[in-house]
């Protein structure tokens, strides 16, 4: 069921900050997951800003206001797409950045977590991007199938199929069972 103000602090120009309030946080989140921290901030305060120019767009009927603001910002990561791909790639091959510390149980834990980033990006970058979307909607966002479904427009069991194959994919290059 959805919550009457939820709707109206979308629609209603005044009170669309409640939007922003309540599901801000999440967004950039999820995008800090999915790109560069550095442009998370950017991609999120985009997100809020498309979704407050699209409002009047947004339909109650089709679901909650938390998969529409994930579709946006799942869009908006497909405009950085090529530059999410080659920095999987990129993690595939070098690993994770240095720490500044310089301890050394620090190092001996980097060099442990880049072998196994370096493998996951790696195995990321080979998904076709609807299987990576579906993928990193669950894992990173925790959506659900149907939200997922709404978040990328696309039916139901086209979200289950993606992420079946997907996670056939993963399990096949990484060696173990994913979300």
């Amino acid at each position: 069921m959805i919550a009457v103000s939820e709707v109206a602090s979308v629609v209603d120009r005044e009170r669309f900050a409640a939007v922003f309030d309540a599901h801000y946080e999440e967004i950039r989140r999820y995008i800090g997951r999915r790109l560069d921290l550095d442009i998370a901030e950017d991609l999120a305060a985009e997100t809020f800003l498309i979704a407050f120019r699209r409002r009047d767009r947004f339909d109650a009927a089709r679901g909650t206001v938390r998969p529409w603001l994930y579709g946006i910002a799942t869009n908006l990561i497909g405009r950085h797409r090529r530059a999410e791909i080659r920095r999987y790639r990129a993690l595939a091959r070098t690993g994770p950045p240095p720490d500044d510390d310089g301890h050394d149980q620090r190092v001996a834990d980097r060099v442990t977590a880049g072998v196994t980033v370096g493998r996951l990006s790696g195995a990321l970058a080979r998904l076709s991007r609807g299987e990576r979307d579906v993928v990193l909607l669950v894992a990173y966002g925790g959506l659900t199938y149907e939200e997922v479904a709404e978040a990328l427009g696309v039916a139901y069991g086209t979200v289950a199929s993606r992420l079946s194959r997907a996670r056939t994919k993963l399990r096949d290059s990484l060696g173990v069972e994913v979300c």
